[in-house]
Order: structure tokens, then C-alpha cells, then sequence
């Protein structure tokens, strides 16, 4: 899907990597709970910030659970709680319908593989918009409304990414004081999202003709990119990050404030350095990954 939303690990203290791969599995084990293995099949690092911005309350319960990734050795996951459950809810709901659009404007192998994959969420989809009716609603307009734009070949890179970012900043929740500045973080982190996927999207692309904001905005229609556009599209994607940094800056502290605040002032830019360059991985590098935690150190319990 996405999952361009992560820290800069190595920047991370142990406890707090740690931390984070127990949420990350904690969502996880929360999709495959509710949405089954269909479910599982969609995390990705989005909803992992997502579920650390809604975390309610100072703490966090762990338990130690097994996993076909680690079969033989039980993981430290979060318990189940109102953020897991909303975040795994969200990122049912958003694959569906972003399976749905590519449906429709696909062509080939990719259409079919995206009706398939669209059959395999339906159940799990029926469960989430019954729980998430507002942000079902939500997604699917903004998401009509980016197809019709994208069919039109609109020459914007503001028009398409503001679409994207009002339908993630549905997502924010709590109590005025807290959806506000939260609504306002979304919004450009949910723009900063649409832009990197433009970006590494450009390529094929470009090769197949479809509809890519950068291309058409620049002008850019085969050969390499200009330096002077992934300049301009990496200069528009760090003033959204500066926007969301000074909107994260009015949110209350939470169990989840180190992990978090690095994504924001550490990971986020340098995901955007790298996709301008076209070094982006989409996942956490192998090199990243930090020694096997232990059961006294992250206060966890088996089951």
C-alpha cells in the first residue's frame, strides 16, 4: 500500500525500537484478530504512527505471542486497545477502497490482481465501515474526487495531494483540543505520503503512460528526472513536514512521545531525502534491526 511513515532507527534507543516493533506487531496481531489473515496481509508502517498518535493514556500492556514470521519464539506484542482496533479498522478500510479505485482505473494483470485482493478484503471491509462508518464515507469521497481530478490530468501538484491529505486527516480523533492539532498533522503527513508515492511511482509511470502529478505538473514524460524536480517536489514535501512538526508540537505528551517524535523530525525528512534521490527501501533495512529484546526488559507477559 504505502508504509512510507517510520523512523530513523538507528537514531532510536533500544527500548524505544523495541517498543515500536511491539506496536508494529501488536497491529499485527490486532488485524488478524478482527480482519483474519486477509487483514494481516495490509500493515504497514502508516497505521503504526497512526496508532501511536491516538494511544490513550501513559502506558502500555505487553504480552508475549507467537507468529508464522516467528514461529518458533514468542514476539513482545502491545495488548489490545481503542487505538489498535481503530488504526487496524482504518487500514481496512482505506486498502479497500484504494483496491476499488484501482479497479476502475487500472488495466491488465494489475486490474485483476486488485479485484482479487478486493474480493479477499470484502468480509473484513463489511466489519470496518460498520465500526468506522465516518471514515469509510470519508475515504471513498476524497478518493472519488482524486480519480476524477487524476482522469482529467489535472497539471497540480496541490489539487491531487490535497484530496489525499483531507482523507487521512479524517483519521484524527479525541477530544477538540486534541483532533484539532491532530487533523492539521495528518493533513500533511497524509500530503507527504501521496507526493513520495507520486515520486516513486514516476517511473513505471511514465513508461506506461498513467497519471502521475509530478509528471504532469513538471512536464516530464520519459528519460531521467531533473534534479531541479525532485528538488521542487522534496522542497514542497518538507514544508508540509514543517507544518505537521509545529501542529505535533501542540499535541499532549503520550507513552509513544520518543518514537513519535523521531518519525517526525528524523524519519519523515530523511524518507523524503531518499525518495527524491530514488534510494527509498520500503522497508527497515536488515542493518537496522536491533537485538532480541527480553521479557524483563520490556515488562511483558507470555501467552
Amino acid at each position: 500500500m504505502f508504509g512510507y511513515i517510520r523512523p530513523d532507527a538507528p537514531e532510536l534507543k533500544l527500548r524505544e525500537f523495541e517498543r515500536f516493533r511491539a506496536c508494529y506487531c501488536g497491529l499485527c496481531h490486532e488485524l488478524g484478530r478482527e480482519y483474519g489473515i486477509a487483514g494481516r496481509s495490509i500493515l504497514n508502517y502508516d497505521f503504526v504512527f497512526l496508532t501511536m498518535l491516538l494511544w490513550p493514556g501513559e502506558g502500555s500492556g505487553y504480552c508475549f505471542r507467537r507468529c508464522l514470521p516467528a514461529f518458533f519464539r514468542r514476539r513482545c506484542v502491545c495488548t489490545t486497545n481503542e487505538a489498535l482496533e481503530r488504526a487496524a479498522g482504518y487500514s481496512v478500510i482505506l486498502t479497500y477502497w484504494k483496491l476499488t479505485d484501482s479497479v476502475e482505473d487500472s488495466r491488465g494483470a494489475k486490474r485483476l490482481t486488485a479485484r482479487a485482493l478486493r474480493a479477499a478484503l470484502k468480509r473484513a471491509y463489511r466489519k470496518a465501515s460498520g465500526k468506522y462508518p465516518e471514515f469509510s464515507g470519508s475515504v471513498r469521497d476524497r478518493l472519488q474526487e482524486l480519480s476524477e481530478i487524476e482522469r482529467a490530468g489535472t497539471p497540480s501538484l496541490d489539487v491531487p495531494a490535497d484530496k489525499f491529505a483531507l482523507l487521512l486527516s479524517s483519521a484524527a480523533a479525541g477530544e477538540d483540543a486534541v483532533r484539532r492539532p491532530l487533523e492539521v498533522l495528518l493533513y500533511h503527513v497524509g500530503r507527504i505520503i501521496y507526493l513520495a508515492d507520486a515520486l516513486q511511482d514516476l517511473p513505471e509511470d511514465m513508461a506506461s503512460g498513467a497519471y502521475n502529478p509530478v509528471a504532469r505538473r513538471f512536464g516530464v514524460d520519459s528519460g531521467e528526472v531533473p534534479e531541479e524536480v525532485k528538488s521542487a517536489v522534496l522542497d514542497t514535501m518538507l514544508t508540509s513536514q514543517g507544518v505537521a512538526a509545529r501542529a505535533f508540537e501542540l499535541l499532549p505528551n503520550n507513552y509513544w512521545r520518543p518514537v513519535t517524535e523521531n518519525i517526525i523530525y528524523l524519519g519523515i525528512p530523511d524518507m523524503c531525502r531518499r525518495g527524491a534521490a530514488g534510494t527509498y527501501a520500503g522497508n527497515l533495512r536488515r542493518s537496522q534491526r536491533l537485538p532480541k529484546m527480553t521479557q524483563n526488559y520490556m515488562g511483558g507477559t507470555e501467552s
